[in-house]
């Protein structure tokens, strides 16, 4: 399999650790090149509550990160690419075979999700028939880019799927009472809402099973995913292996 040069984009703050970590793992494991890009071209950083579980109280267990994607992270955020990022403003498609594009619901990864250059970013590789993978808050981003020649979504033909209403109302009612709405990233939409908003049918946005437990490499079957065409998209960190799983079968 020939080696090929992915371009992660994240937030300066925020992103989910396990929905970066796992696939960079996977995907360096199989040979290919991480490129990561921030706004100011500084080092990014994960959302540390994700990462150490403090103020998640008695549900700790359940919304943490797991420790196989902290210890992910650790690596990752101490290779060269992650420590020394692109900016938004260098990024060129044609320097990229794929886009992966993790999730992150604090509100810092606000400026990942608006960012007009990422937008085009998106549409760009869209146009060219590259690869683009987009996990949880990722495909907000997705919806987001509106090709200029159609004035609709890259996700307009697209089956896809992305963090459920039910996942992210549930996680807000449970830490509601000391985190307010940290969970909520918009509170006046969820994630599930915008994206379908974005589809020629609402039936195209496919919700999977019930999500009741995290993925592994050995449990690949309690993830799910959607892939149509040149894109790929999952719902929850709980998707991870199974959404990194794919990706590196679509970019043999």
């Amino acid at each position: 399999m020939s080696s090929k040069t992915i371009l992660v984009p994240l937030p300066s703050y925020g992103f989910d650790p396990t929905e970066a970590a796992i696939p960079w793992k996977a995907l360096t494991e199989n040979g290919h090149k991480i490129v990561f890009a921030s706004p100011d071209g500084r080092k990014p950083g994960a959302d540390s509550i994700m990462l150490t579980g403090k103020g998640l109280g008695l549900w700790k267990p359940v919304l943490q990160a797991r420790k196989d994607a902290v210890e992910a992270y650790s690596g990752m955020a101490q290779c060269e690419a992650f420590c020394k990022p692109l900016r938004y403003a260098e990024i060129s498609e044609h320097n990229f075979d794929a886009l992966l594009l993790p999730g992150g619901h604090d509100k810092g990864v606000k400026e990942y999700l608006e960012s007009a250059v990422l937008q085009q970013t998106v549409v760009n590789f869209f146009n060219a028939d590259r690869v683009v993978a987009a996990i949880c808050h990722g495909v907000v981003l997705v919806a987001r880019s509106i090709d200029p020649i159609t004035k609709r979504s890259v996700l307009y033909n697209y089956k896809t799927t992305a963090l459920l209403a039910s996942q992210e109302l549930t996680a807000f009612n449970m830490t509601r009472l000391w985190l307010n709405d940290y969970y909520l990233t918009y509170p006046g939409i969820t994630v599930e809402q915008e994206v379908k908003e974005a589809l020629t049918n609402h039936s195209n946005f496919l919700k999977g099973p019930t999500p009741m437990q995290r993925d592994d490499l050995k449990h690949l079957n309690r993830g799910f995913i959607v892939k149509d065409r040149n894109y790929l998209s999952a719902r929850w960190p709980g998707d991870a292996y199974s959404f990194s799983s794919e990706l590196v079968k679509m970019l043999e």
